[in-house]
């Protein structure tokens, strides 16, 4: 399966799509410096929760899918250097919505998990409404 949605995403803060079926995505981030939010080098938590929610869109895999609604929670602390693997889970359907679990990990250890509601519009959001 290719991906079909944030074609235009920045991969080196975002997340590189290493695995995409029907209703799953495993994604991967090498943790860089230009993400560090101090001088010990923890990685601010904007970047976790990009690689999440991009994983939740690659997840559903529509070109047109947005997020609606996130609710995460951040586990373990996670420094310059890490690679994080982020995998998505497609729950429940209904109509134009979808909840996708996510859960991230450094090896074997989780450090971020969340659901995130996204929805499929019939048009880009940014598309002329008539």
């Amino acid at each position: 399966m290719r991906l079909r949605t944030h074609l235009k995403i920045d991969t080196s803060l975002s997340g590189e799509v290493v695995e995409l079926y029907e209703g799953y995505a495993r994604l991967k981030l090498k943790t860089e410096d230009r993400m560090a939010a101090d001088e010990m080098g923890l990685v601010h938590g904007g970047f976790i929760f990009s690689l999440a929610d991009f994983c939740a869109m690659a997840t559903v895999n529509e070109p047109t899918v947005v997020l609606a609604q996130a609710n995460i929670s951040f586990l373990k602390p996670v420094v310059v250097g890490d690679e994080l693997l982020a995998e998505g889970r497609l729950k429940r359907q209904e109509g134009r919505k979808r909840w996708v679990q996510v859960e991230v990990r450094r090896g074997e250890e989780k450090v971020a998990e969340g659901e995130f509601l996204c929805v499929v519009p019939e048009k880009h959001v940014l598309s002329p409404q008539v």
